[in-house]
């Protein structure tokens, strides 16, 4: 006995019942198994302060659809999931909250803060893994991962012990990137650009020697406070005769050397530049080529410090106003202009960065970085599609040391310890009980890890390395990445890269990058905007399914797409349709139907519908292998639709009433292309497959793991698909020009089929009377038939009587009614074009208008006429 499907299909009541049961048919999870080729993909682990968005939904989709794909296929494929721990923002969500209960971090100490921190990734971190099985994710959770669990750790810190013995790892005072609101170092990567207005302050220096003054313009004049040089190009004849010389740092007073240094662009301003080698990273690169002090005169959190005299204390704003309107008092402003430029911003809050000079843990990229070029330009990475390799080149060729070291608590601690009565510094895997050197108390550096540097090792972290185990062996390299082009440079990047260095392979084959979701104008989701979807929102009112598909459709590697909530509905639409082609085929089942067959005597529909479904399996696969995903489910849309639905089921029906052995025939085939269709649909809509699949005659058990099918060159029926394809067109044909007369579907015609196909057209008798209004079908060489319809196909002119289309007393009736109108209507117009007041003292267009509309109404007369003339 067959499962009953409901009348409708209700994806609350399906879907976490469905995902249930495969949880615990342990379908998600790799066994590791030697005899099997395996599939690897790691997820971009999601951060734990994390809310699912439509950029997780996209990203997760495309990796469900290839993993449930390859499963599918055979391969021993492992989807292995995880979160990322993500420093700057989940401290942030935790002072915040702290904030709330009036308590700092400096109120509970190191030890306080990080049980807190535990605590909160306990209770919040998991949600956003519930939520991605909300979506079908079928990750092997069994080996989910935490980028700051025990094994990630012992990574990280062989990792940074091994780069620091190799003297890729460094500490030393360089500028780098600090956020004044998360009050970290952040990296390159890690800064944002918006574009603001501004200005440039021209200003005068005064040469010290009272011989006149340089002038020179700044977009940040409280940076001045820090000012110890001033540069001009070597080159440029207009300075040649101060450099070396001093000037006199106005409002300050102090007295600063001017210095030739290539750097400066002779061509751009006045060509001279003002020194700040505390606050710029180009000024601090001349401040060490010239020997210029270095003077901080910022805080942390952005106030002007004691260096900065009368200053100290204010923010950089209120410092910026203070001085301009001293330098004007003092006579030093020359004058301001308008700018509109680009400031960088911390990427996660949105501050203004501020370069300064500190003294931070560095990794040494230029070694790390041309192996991992070489493996991109060798083929053995590939980025699909192919053009974001530029993306990757530009910057692995342009990259600078990576700042690694963050001023906050929650993360990997940096394994380097102080001796503090000596001197030493002692870095090491394992935490060490005293100075080596001395025997004195040792004090780890309080910073913590940029939060990449963990994520940069996932991909072989996660695997078990730096041990040996059995799943690095076999899973590893891994296969495709799947991630957004935003994130090239912050991830994929550092995981080939470090991959390079520390497993000597690749990390993956493939790097598969899709574009943003954006809203239905184009524009890019934001809470500022409010224009953000919630996945589970749509979810909830469409079903998994229709999102996944809604995302799939239309999706191309690399480009942006457009979400709409139509497009859901029609995703929607689509379930429906597929749900109510398998109750179809349900109902017309016997109790004992044999699982998915080919019947022994198949009818030309039959080998039509075998062979078009044969193509399908060839065209989707190999899509899928391309990462053609978006044109793969556009081929299964168009069969099931259209090919399936419409044409062969109503073709199908025709038999099932006739029962015997033909209908027995029918029913095998509405079996076998049922069960390949939800084969090729599962990995795009797996809820709706899977419940559809318990339902028909079926082998196995979850359709998860039942075989994906193969193209068979045995079922390729090009002869009978094309001899079928004659009789659709006849079809088509009929239907169109049934439409265009407004002939009633109830209202039967005789056709007559000339054709040299005559046994083609002859054989398909009954299916022009089930789906062409035909009431009996003739089939010959040649007819002449008076008073007929004639409709032209490439193998076929079909003639319907016309008498069997219309009624003539009812047509002539209506005719000669619309003539009349015509006629009444033409008088009423000619009698205005007859009335010489009206065409002498109307506008012209308005007369132009009335005989164009007698013309038509004349033309309309005739045809009329001619129809009824031709009634007889």
């Amino acid at each position: 006995m067959q499962k009953e499907l409901a009348k409708q299909y209700d994806p609350k009541n399906v879907e976490d019942r469905i995902y249930q049961y495969w949880l615990d048919g342990k379908y998600f999870h790799a066994k590791c198994d030697p005899d099997k080729k395996p599939y690897t993909i790691v997820i971009p682990p999601p951060n734990i302060t994390g809310q699912l968005h439509m950029g997780h939904a996209l990203d997760n989709t495309l990796q469900d659809i290839l993993i449930r794909w390859r499963r599918m296929q055979g391969y021993d494929a492992l989807w292995l999931p995880g979160t990322d721990h993500a420093s700057i923002a989940t401290e942030a969500k935790i002072v915040e909250a702290m904030k709330k209960e009036g308590v700092t971090k400096d109120d509970i100490g190191r030890d306080g803060f990080l049980e807190r921190a535990w605590a909160w990734k306990k209770q919040y971190g998991g949600r956003i893994v519930e939520q991605l099985k909300k979506m079908g994710s079928s990750c092997d959770w069994d080996r989910e991962r935490f980028t700051m669990d025990e094994g990630c750790n012992k990574a990280v810190r062989e990792v940074f012990v091994n780069l620091y013995n190799k003297g890729l790892i460094y500490r030393g005072e360089r500028i780098i990137n600090w956020c004044p609101h998360c009050l970290t170092s952040i990296s390159d990567a890690e800064v944002e650009y918006e574009e603001r207005d501004g200005h440039f302050w021209h200003i005068r220096y005064p040469l010290s020697d009272g011989s006149g003054y340089v002038e020179l313009a700044t977009t940040r004049p409280e940076t001045m406070l820090g000012d110890t040089g001033v540069a001009v190009h070597p080159d440029d004849e207009r300075y040649k005769d101060i450099v070396g010389k001093t000037v006199i740092l106005p409002i300050v007073g102090r007295e600063i050397p001017i210095v030739a240094d290539s750097y400066v662009e002779m061509d751009f301003g006045t060509g001279v530049v003002k020194m700040t080698p505390a606050h710029d990273p180009n000024d601090f690169e001349v401040g060490l080529r010239h020997n210029l002090e270095v003077i901080n005169v910022m805080t942390d959190d952005a106030h002007m410090n004691e260096n900065a005299g009368k200053y100290a204390g204010m923010t950089a704003l209120e410092c910026r106003k203070a001085v301009v309107e001293e330098l004007e008092k003092q006579g030093f402003l020359i004058k301001v202009e308008p700018l509109h430029h680009n400031v960088g911003v911390c990427y996660r809050c949105h501050s203004t960065v501020e370069p300064r000079i500190s003294k931070q843990w560095f990794v040494k990229m230029a070694p790390l970085a041309k192996p991992a070029i070489d493996i991109v330009r060798d083929g053995t990475v590939k980025f699909v599609p192919e053009r974001f390799d530029k993306t990757y080149y530009h910057w692995m060729e342009n990259i600078k040391d990576w700042c690694i070291s963050r001023q906050l608590w929650w993360g990997h601690r940096i394994p380097a310890y102080y001796c503090d009565d000596c001197g030493e510094l002692v870095v090491s895997k394992e935490t060490p009980d005293c100075c080596p050197k001395c025997g004195g108390k040792l004090r780890q550096d309080p910073d913590t890890l940029d939060t990449w540097f963990s994520s940069a090792l996932w991909p072989f972290s996660t695997l078990g390395w730096p041990e040996q185990t059995p799943e690095l062996a076999h899973y590893y390299p891994t296969n495709t990445l799947v991630t957004g082009y935003d994130i090239i440079f912050f991830w994929v990047a550092r995981m080939i890269f470090s991959a390079c260095e520390h497993t000597g392979k690749e990390p993956f084959q493939t790097v598969l990058i899709h574009g943003l979701v954006r809203d239905e104008q184009g524009r890019k989701m934001s809470k500022s905007l409010g224009n953000g979807v919630d996945p589970l929102e749509v979810i909830d009112k469409y079903g998994a399914d229709a999102l996944r598909f809604t995302l799939a459709t239309g999706n191309s590697p690399g480009n942006d797409m457009r979400y709409s909530e139509k497009k859901v509905e029609a995703s929607r639409n689509f379930a429906n349709k597929l749900w109510n082609a398998a109750r179809f085929i349900l109902m017309n089942l016997g109790e004992d139907e044999p699982a998915a067959h080919l019947p022994a005597e198949p009818a030309l529909e039959d080998k039509w519908i075998i062979s078009r479904l044969n193509t399908l399996v060839g065209e989707v696969t190999d899509n899928l292998e391309k990462f053609e995903l978006g044109i793969a489910i556009q081929k299964l849309y168009d069969f099931i639709w259209d090919i399936f639905c419409d044409w062969y089921i109503e073709l199908a029906k025709i038999r099932l009433q006739k029962g015997g052995e033909e209908g027995k025939t029918a029913r095998a085939v509405l079996v076998y292309v049922m069960t390949d269709i939800l084969k090729l649909l599962h990995p795009f809509m797996p809820f709706i497959t899977e419940e559809i699949w318990q339902a028909i005659p079926h082998d196995g058990d979850a359709i998860m793991v039942s075989p994906w099918p193969e193209y068979d060159e045995a079922l390729n029926f090009a002869a009978e698909e094309a001899e079928f394809e004659r009789i659709m067109a006849v079809v088509r044909a009929v239907r169109n020009r049934r439409a265009e007369m407004n002939v009633p579907p109830s209202k039967r015609a005789k056709l007559y089929v000339a054709t040299t196909f005559t046994d083609t057209f002859a054989g398909a008798a009954t299916i022009f009377q089930k789906l062409a209004g035909a009431s009996e079908v003739e089939v010959g060489a040649a007819f002449s038939l008076d008073n007929a319809v004639s409709i032209v196909t490439h193998d076929a002119k079909v003639y319907i009587p016309m008498g069997d289309l219309v009624d003539f007393e009812a047509e002539r009736a209506r005719l000669q009614k619309e003539l009349a109108k015509a006629q009444d209507d033409l008088a009423f117009v000619g009698k205005k074009l007859n009335n010489p007041s009206f065409v002498e003292k109307a506008p012209a267009p308005v007369v132009q208008a009335q005989r164009d509309t007698a013309a038509k109404l004349r033309d309309k007369i005739a045809m009329l006429e001619e129809s009824i003339a031709k009634l007889g």
